[in-house]
């Protein structure tokens, strides 16, 4: 199974999302990012020498390529609506690309497990939102269980 339809048009809507890597003093290091969504990788970088130096791609360059990924909004606090998509991936690169901020070096990310709450955009009721989870294949073509 991949990302449903519901899935993919708020990840294509978002072009913001917070992305953890892992640090070598094994500290996890979280930080807003530009986010573009493919259908298939996820794609986070810059323009110009300077992405080289940033902690997100110096991790994943010394090894460290395990990565979250969470794109999110809260629409609307009176009622309560919250949405998001979570994700667990491997991080290649950097890759040279034309992206959504022009042409520069973006880290790939190929998703492995995901999980997206109230993509309908409904309030918050008696519980919490349902989730649902789903382990990608691996590729970026798509997933092969839903659990």
């Amino acid at each position: 199974m991949t990302f449903g339809a519901d899935e993919m048009e708020f990840l294509r809507s978002h072009g913001i999302a917070r992305l953890a890597t892992l640090g070598e003093d094994d500290q996890p290091d979280v930080v807003p990012v530009a986010c573009e969504f493919d259908g298939a990788y996820f794609w986070v970088g810059g323009s110009g020498e300077s992405v080289l130096r940033t902690r997100k791609v110096s991790n994943v360059r010394a090894g460290r390529r395990k990565v979250a990924l969470v794109v999110d909004d809260l629409p609307s606090f009176d009622p309560f609506v919250a949405r998001g998509i979570r994700v667990y991936g491997v991080a290649d690169g950097p890759v040279e690309r034309v992206g959504m901020v022009g042409p520069g070096l973006y880290l790939r990310i190929t998703p492995h497990v995901s999980w997206s709450w109230n993509m309908a955009g409904e309030p918050v009721g008696a519980t919490w939102y349902e989730t649902r989870r789903a382990v990608h294949d691996g590729s970026g073509s798509g997933a092969d269980d839903l659990s």
